[in-house]
């Protein structure tokens, strides 16, 4: 706020010094020039009596003549000063309103306001650098799950769109560039409180930029970036980037998945999706030839997922001559994909499928038309560039759409829910479709359709001191099914399944209920709200452990029985 101050003074400083020196001179006239008093005697005003009506003169108050009657001198000088005093505030009042429109001195306040707001911030928070489409769909979705945010952007539009999402917290946001590191400082990069920094711009160069300086300036600070090539990607992993996402990379997998086996694709779009995201049917992918329309960063990246899963494929691409590489299995066809002369070509007869795959909304829109057109059960892939034009989309119905901007906020959403989620997500990539099938069934049993709420902890007296102390006293053992038991009624189960148990360097991924724990074990649950809040009691109050998980309260006496009636006894 000093620099803010500062500046006033200093673009302010012609007008200030004139209305300064127009009451200097109009004080002194006033104290020199005699006027008569009552007996016909000359009287002089003292600098104060000159200063006080010079005061109220000049701001257009006007109490009156004090202490006597002026004579006509100092009437012709108050005349001089009332002229003066008006163009001298005129011309203050309008330095004043230049300043207001100033963008130097208004960034100047936007960054005082700024630095105050990341300065009160006494809760975790994550820092979003770039507040596109992703970043957008980013702070919406951690606003839901009741994270804050500290946002930069270059764009001013941008960060103003933030008032129009609703969040239920206030959002930091600035209009800087996020490469320059005075700038991550002032978003506080070096507080406490920052618990990870999120490198969602469209410039890779940039996020790289941010990368850097999150490993130099905050040493072990997560920094999740998004990457389009794979140079960038392998520079941000040498710097210590705990994630680097590239929307391509992660659609070529899903496509995978979705080709050999459809159940392990369902769950993982289920489980990535944003918070509040429902299950939706698996999608038969069917097997055969395959069209790819552009072979640019995208379809370099999906044609080899096309061809993993024994599928062979055409390109067509205005870049690229025509021909047939037949150890590869791939038929290269020049053009755009957008005309039938084309499509027929590239055996569009013959296709189970096709992908619209251009850096183009467009064309995209005008090559599934076209397909469709000629063989309305094409299973058909398209990829929209641009969030906005989501309803043209939606109208087209695909079978199956890649929106860039989608999957990095849904990956980064997945990596920031909770601990040990993207272990887990790792772990679903690589089980089959059985395994597939009945984690689905038992998360639907507990949590239905909607996508479950996830928490993770680990055993030990700062996460859980209630669970912590438990173990410490109680002789036997305590099982992971002991974990699962009702805050209320230890006979009933609470709507939660154990995802993932590990201990040290051993991992178990879905443990059954007998599964034995022990201090410093970190474990991820799923399941619904209600489980999440009990659970939470069970951990973190010792009576309510003890009660619950050792079949005893900690607390038996009177008092605790007429609280708690029958806790103690179950």
């Amino acid at each position: 706020m000093g620099s803010v101050f500062f500046i006033a003074l200093r673009r302010l400083r012609a007008p200030l010094v004139l209305i300064i020196l127009i009451f200097t001179v109009a004080t002194l006239g006033l104290t020199l020039i005699p006027g008569v008093g009552p007996e016909g005697k000359p009287w002089h005003m003292s600098p104060f009596q000159a200063f006080y009506f010079v005061t109220y003169t000049a701001t257009t108050i006007g109490f009156g003549e004090i202490p006597h009657p002026f004579t006509d001198v100092q009437r012709l000088w108050v005349t001089l000063i009332i002229y003066l005093s008006v163009m001298g505030w005129a011309f203050l009042l309008g330095s004043v309103l230049g300043l207001s429109q100033d963008n130097g001195f208004k960034q100047s306040i936007q960054t005082a306001r700024f630095r105050r707001a990341v300065q009160s911030l006494r809760e975790p928070f994550y820092l979003v650098c770039g507040l596109g489409e992703t970043g957008l769909m980013v702070v919406k979705a951690l606003d839901r799950l009741g994270r804050r945010c500290v946002v930069l952007d270059q764009d001013e539009g941008r960060l103003g769109e933030l008032q129009l999402l609703g969040l239920a917290a206030d959002v930091p946001s600035l209009d800087t560039d996020a490469r320059v590191p005075e700038n991550l400082i002032l978003a506080g990069l070096k507080k406490d409180e920052c618990r990870g920094v999120l490198a969602l711009s469209s410039d890779e160069e940039a996020n790289l930029a941010i990368a850097i300086n999150t490993r130099l300036l905050h040493p072990g600070l997560p920094a999740i970036c998004r990457a389009f090539t794979p140079g960038i990607a392998a520079s941000m992993t040498t710097v210590g980037t705990y994630q680097t996402i590239n929307p391509f990379v992660q659609f070529s997998d899903q496509l995978r998945h979705a080709m050999t086996a459809p159940d392990r694709h369902r769950l993982l779009t289920w489980l990535t999706g944003p918070p509040g995201a429902y299950l939706t049917p698996a999608i038969p992918v069917p097997p055969g030839h395959w069209i790819v329309c552009g072979y640019g960063r995208f379809g370099e990246q999906v044609v080899p997922a096309i061809r993993h899963g024994g599928f062979a494929v055409t390109i067509i691409d205005p870049a690229h001559e025509a021909g047939e590489d037949k150890a590869a299995g791939i038929r290269r066809v020049r053009g755009r994909g957008t005309d039938r002369q084309t499509l027929h070509a590239a055996g569009i007869a013959e296709a189970s499928g096709i992908v619209a795959g251009t850096d183009n909304d467009t064309a995209n829109l005008a090559i599934a038309i076209a397909a469709r057109q000629l063989k309305p059960e094409l299973f058909v892939i398209v990829r929209q560039n641009i969030v906005a034009n989501r309803p043209l989309f939606d109208a087209l119905s695909a079978d199956m759409t890649m929106v860039s901007s989608q999957i990095v906020a849904n990956e980064c959403v997945s990596i920031l829910r909770t601990k040990l989620l993207a272990d887990f997500l790792a772990i679903v990539r690589s089980r089959d479709e059985d395994w597939s099938q009945d984690l689905v069934s038992r998360l639907t049993a507990v949590s239905g359709d909607a996508s479950p709420d996830f928490w993770s902890f680990e055993i030990s007296a700062a996460d859980t001191p209630g669970l912590h102390g438990v173990l410490q006293r109680f002789q036997g053992a305590v099982s992971i099914g002991d974990l699962r038991r009702s805050s209320f009624d230890r006979r009933i189960q609470t709507g939660s399944v154990a995802l993932l148990l590990i201990r040290g360097r051993e991992t178990w991924d879905l443990p059954p209920d007998d599964t034995p724990v022990q201090e410093g074990d970190r474990l991820l649950f799923a399941g619904t709200p209600a489980a999440r809040r009990e659970q939470r009691e069970v951990v973190r109050n010792a009576n309510i452990a003890a009660t619950v998980v050792a079949g005893r309260g900690s607390l038996e006496g009177t008092i605790w029985q007429w609280l708690v009636p029958g806790r103690s006894r179950r």
